[in-house]
């Protein structure tokens, strides 16, 4: 295995296409095709299955890559350290269920050490997704909760995955609502007080347990519900049909605005939210600077 053929596996695996990827690295395709073969045959692996709309990563080469760009980025921070040479462009990805900290360290981060050129990934997604992304190296950190309902198999997935979770704060359970909702004139709310209203949940796709639910009470019964993929319309929803979610209560007026609300819930829970790390690679110091932001923000 050389360096230059985890590169070619990188630069395939991002164009799809090994004509296209040949031509980016300014070497034949027989030559790229027959170093691949020879990278798949030295480790007994089926990296990419060829077919006549180019090439896609099997599950070996899914993981593979990840271990690939972690090993060009160690190798391009030796070369920086010790030949002074430029910086190359940074790359960061954090994986994170919907919380408006994680993207408020994000952007501190990026400000702070993205620097000429950068590549910066904030993938606000599935549950199973983050876990997924960072078993596999996609992403180097993760964000998501614990609680006594999903604690026993979150768990369980996170060490078949060899994933370490490290607690950031406990928070009681709150519920986000409009601030012109019936609901805002109340100090607290109980699962009563919100039986009227629609309950608003994030889609969790083919992984659609009640423990990979993104939001505490997910068995609680519920007439109205609406799932929504994405933070911008479970706001503009909770605004506009009196919605509601349920959460931690952590809430940035300066990347949300104003017209979002929370509100304690009278129920007897918590949420850990943390973060989760690969349990045999240590952190980037990229990542170990955004879990200092973290902290100090939380």
């Amino acid at each position: 295995m050389t360096l230059k053929q985890l590169q070619y596996i990188v630069t395939v695996a991002d164009t799809g296409n090994i004509t296209e990827a040949a031509k980016k690295l300014f070497i034949a395709q027989p030559s790229l095709t027959a170093s691949i073969h020879d990278l798949e045959k030295e480790y007994g692996i089926a990296i990419f299955l060829r077919g006549n709309k180019g090439v896609q990563l099997t599950p070996e080469g899914d993981e593979f890559l990840g271990y690939a760009r972690q090993v060009l980025e160690q190798a391009g921070m030796i070369e920086e350290r010790y030949t002074g040479k430029g910086k190359g462009k940074q790359r960061f990805c954090v994986s994170a269920q919907h919380y408006s900290f994680a993207v408020e360290a994000f952007v501190e981060l990026l400000k702070e050490y993205g620097g000429d050129k950068y590549e910066f990934h904030m993938r606000e997604t599935q549950t199973y997704d983050i876990i997924d992304d960072v078993a596999h190296l996609r992403s180097e950190i993760g964000i998501l909760y614990l609680n006594d309902f999903n604690e026993t198999i979150i768990k369980k997935t996170l060490r078949d995955n060899n994933l370490t979770f490290t607690k950031l704060f406990t928070a009681k359970p709150h519920v986000f609502i409009g601030k012109n909702s019936p609901l805002a004139k109340k100090r607290s709310l109980t699962l009563n007080d919100l039986k009227p209203y629609p309950r608003l949940s994030y889609e969790q796709g083919s992984h659609n347990s009640f423990y990979y639910s993104e939001e505490i009470l997910s068995t609680v019964d519920c007439d109205k519900e609406i799932i929504v993929c994405d933070r911008a319309s479970l706001f503009n929803m909770l605004i506009g049909l009196n919605g509601y979610t349920i959460c931690s209560g952590v809430i940035s007026e300066e990347l949300n605005g104003p017209s979002i609300v929370a509100k304690p819930l009278k129920v007897d829970d918590r949420m850990e939210i943390g973060y989760i790390l690969p349990g045999n690679i240590p952190p980037s110091p990229l990542t170990e600077k955004y879990i200092d932001i973290l902290r100090k923000l939380v």
